[in-house]
């Protein structure tokens, strides 16, 4: 084995990776990270699913810890998952015991018998959650300042997974306050699948070290473009039960990943599935830890079998070598689209490969707006929600209980003066200390008695998590835990025996221990449901929208199409012929119901609803492609209520009920909440876009 930086690895670690491994070679990316990881630079690595992304973090850092003579607990390793983690747990251990180092794991399922053997005896690398990082500041049985004291390096796995949404704020703000506990700068490394703006998710993973830091980001052979690659088909099968249909004719023989983005489309093919006399196996986040491992684990020993599974098995968690991926109906994002198809082709001779099953006609234009994208070499870039006052108000509490007492002036050194978590947000700790979240005692702060009641049960464990989990019920048999299921099943009208659907076979509830929230059952020969609460989420971006419509003006992804696709495809635009033009947007009467057909998404139309309120039905109704406008419309009352508006954008009005989703935001002023809602339900970008195009209007 030979190379430029392999001379640069341990030694030790080359010998085994030739003699234990068996490799040749490094792979490109291992190949070149090697330099900057050992240079000390923060890092975005990226290769596609199963593209030796972890060994080209770990083997470096595991050199690193041998040349320069580290000491201690000197990686944290962050996963967003906890089977991630128990995943990599094997691996890693294997990997650090070459050189005489060793890997534990910490995350809520790990024994407090575990933990304090860990406390007692730090390991070199501790793979883990931020949600476990943060109990951990907090904890009074961690001695913060011991057990990071010699922290060196944090990789973050998945980081894409984190920046999109408010854990990636709440990881960048525990990061700040791990680098003051070891009173400098800690190398940052994040390991990401193709993103569409990998140098801006490097600039916020650095955090405070922004500019001051070197960074480099290392993705050899991801040339604009040479994502697009792949054997993948489109189908427009019709049902739940033709997709079964399908899927146990197709490859029988060979291993199949199925995903489904819904908990209740798993449940529902996958009994149809066995239902057909195909193996199937299971894999979604209420079904218990225990019957997803043996559903993973006998799908990766297995040959000829199926898996259903939502985004739980998106990510790297190992299922062995597969042969297809079937998607049902469309990823939301060509990003996911990519995680999934990278699952195939690792077998020298094979290539990546994806059959899409579209169950109806929309989501037939929606899967074909996806491969559309993705042969364009689109990936969407990822993005943090702006202005996260709900995690500043959680992280100046997690604070108080990890140092007990803050000084009133000093707080934003904590942070490194890293926004939002700087000075900017006094009035936010006015709010906490005007409402007993915080108190004070001459200079100091403290955690008040309204944090206490709020947050403090089970040792502030509440604390720790920044999303919210609807209630769900555990679903028991004897003693046996099945899974977990949404209340509305246990309270909807049935007439006979209640029957679940739950791990793709039916259960007749016994018993319902309410106060508990305890289901019991019992096998069934009758048909079970299966639903789970979904939250209300902010609808699909501009540019999968838009693709919609050019697939409604007449453009085929370059992908195979059956003859069922086809026919099906024809059929939709026929029916949405008056919905769309090449020559602009339109505006569209229908009776009553006039309709603005924007193909802006619901983002951006969330934005045009409110800056056109005069124009715009009282109720503000909109949907990803269109608004709905009044009913006495005119082209004139059109050219006058839309002439400046591009000057005169407005955030979108919020429903009191949205706030419900935002944790901690009653650690907040009302006024400050609904504007970070706001603000995160709007594109005002792609509005003002809108608003410059032509409309011509239709009857």
């Amino acid at each position: 084995m030979t190379g430029d930086g392999l001379s640069r690895l341990s030694p030790v670690l080359v010998h085994h990776i030739v003699n234990t491994l068996g490799w040749r070679t490094l792979r490109p990316l291992q190949s070149e990270a090697i330099g900057p990881l050992l240079d000390g630079s923060d890092a975005i690595l990226l290769a596609p699913t199963a593209g030796g992304k972890t060994e080209a973090a770990v083997f470096p850092l595991l050199s690193a810890m041998e040349q320069q003579g580290w000491t201690g607990l000197s990686v944290v390793y962050v996963c967003p998952l906890k089977a991630l983690l128990n995943n990599l747990l094997p691996r890693l251990e294997s990997y650090a015991a070459w050189i005489g180092r060793t890997v534990a794991l910490w995350h809520g399922d790990v024994p407090d018998s575990e933990r304090r053997r860990i406390l007692q005896d730090p390991p070199d690398i501790v793979l883990t959650t931020p949600e476990s990082l943060e109990a951990m500041l907090v904890s009074v049985k961690v001695d913060q300042r011991r057990f990071f004291a010699d922290l060196r390096a944090v990789v973050v796995d998945e980081v894409h997974a984190f920046a999109g949404d408010d854990r990636g704020w709440h990881l960048l703000a525990v990061l700040e306050r791990l680098s003051r506990i070891t009173g400098g700068p800690i190398q940052r490394i994040g390991l990401s699948a193709t993103v569409g703006n990998p140098a801006e998710l490097l600039h916020w993973l650095q955090g405070s070290g922004r500019g001051a830091r070197p960074s480099s980001v290392v993705a050899p052979g991801l040339e604009k473009g040479s994502t697009a690659e792949g054997v993948v088909e489109l189908d427009h099968v019709g049902s739940v039960a033709n997709a079964a249909k399908v899927i146990a004719a197709l490859h029988r023989g060979e291993k199949r990943l199925v995903f489904c983005d819904s908990r209740a489309l798993v449940e529902e093919l996958g009994a149809a599935l066995r239902a057909r006399g195909v193996t199937t196996f299971l894999s979604h986040a209420s079904l218990s830890l225990d019957e997803r491992r043996r559903a993973e684990q006998a799908f990766a020993e297995a040959r000829d079998c199926v898996i259903v599974a939502t985004s739980t098995l998106e990510l790297g968690i190992d299922v062995g070598d597969l042969d297809r991926v079937i998607q049902i109906n469309a990823p939301g994002t060509v990003a996911s689209f990519l995680q999934r198809l990278g699952r195939t082709g690792r077998r020298p001779g094979t290539s990546r490969n994806c059959l899409f099953l579209a169950l109806d006609h929309a989501t037939l234009v929606d899967a074909a707006a996806l491969l559309l994208l993705w042969r364009r070499g689109f990936v969407e870039p990822v993005q943090a929600p702006p202005e996260p006052r709900h995690i500043v108000a959680q992280q100046f509490m997690a604070l108080c209980l990890q140092e007990h007492k803050i000084g009133r002036r000093l707080w934003p050194e904590a942070w490194n003066g890293l926004p939002p978590f700087d000075a900017s947000a006094a009035p936010i700790v006015r709010h906490l200390l005007d409402h007993g979240f915080v108190e004070r005692d001459g200079e100091f702060l403290f955690i008040g008695p309204a944090a206490e009641e709020r947050f403090g049960r089970r040792h502030f464990m509440d604390m720790t998590a920044v999303f919210t989990a609807p209630p769900e019920f555990t679903v028991l048999s004897g003693r046996k835990e099945i899974g977990k299921i949404d209340a509305m099943v246990l309270t909807e009208k049935v007439d006979g025996p209640r029957v679940l659907l739950l791990a793709g076979r039916s259960w007749r509830v016994t018993w319902i221990d309410w106060k508990r929230r305890r289901c019991f059952v019992e096998p069934s020969d009758l048909p079970g449901r299966a639903r789970w609460f979904a939250a209300a989420v902010g609808g699909a971006g501009f540019a999968l929208v838009r693709a919609r419509r050019s697939v409604l003006l007449g453009e085929d992804p370059q992908v195979a199409l059956t003859d069922r696709a086809v026919r099906a495809l024809a059929q939709v635009r026929d029916h949405d012929i008056g919905t769309v033009h090449p020559g602009g947007l339109v505006i569209r009467r229908n009776g009553e119901d006039v309709r603005w057909w924007t193909w802006a998404g619901y983002r951006a139309n969330a934005v045009l609803a409110a800056t056109l309120a005069g124009i715009v039905d009282e109720k503000q109704r909109y949907q990803d492609e269109w608004i709905r406008l009044r009913s006495d419309l005119t082209p004139a009352m059109w050219k006058a209520g839309t002439a400046d508006a591009p000057e005169r954008l407005c955030l979108p009005d919020v429903d009191d009920r949205a706030l419900r989703g935002l944790k901690f935001n009653e650690a907040l002023p009302e006024r400050l909440a609904m504007a970070s809602l706001a603000a995160r339900f709007a594109d005002l970008d792609n509005a003002a876009a809108v608003l410059r195009e032509p409309v011509r209007f239709h009857a």
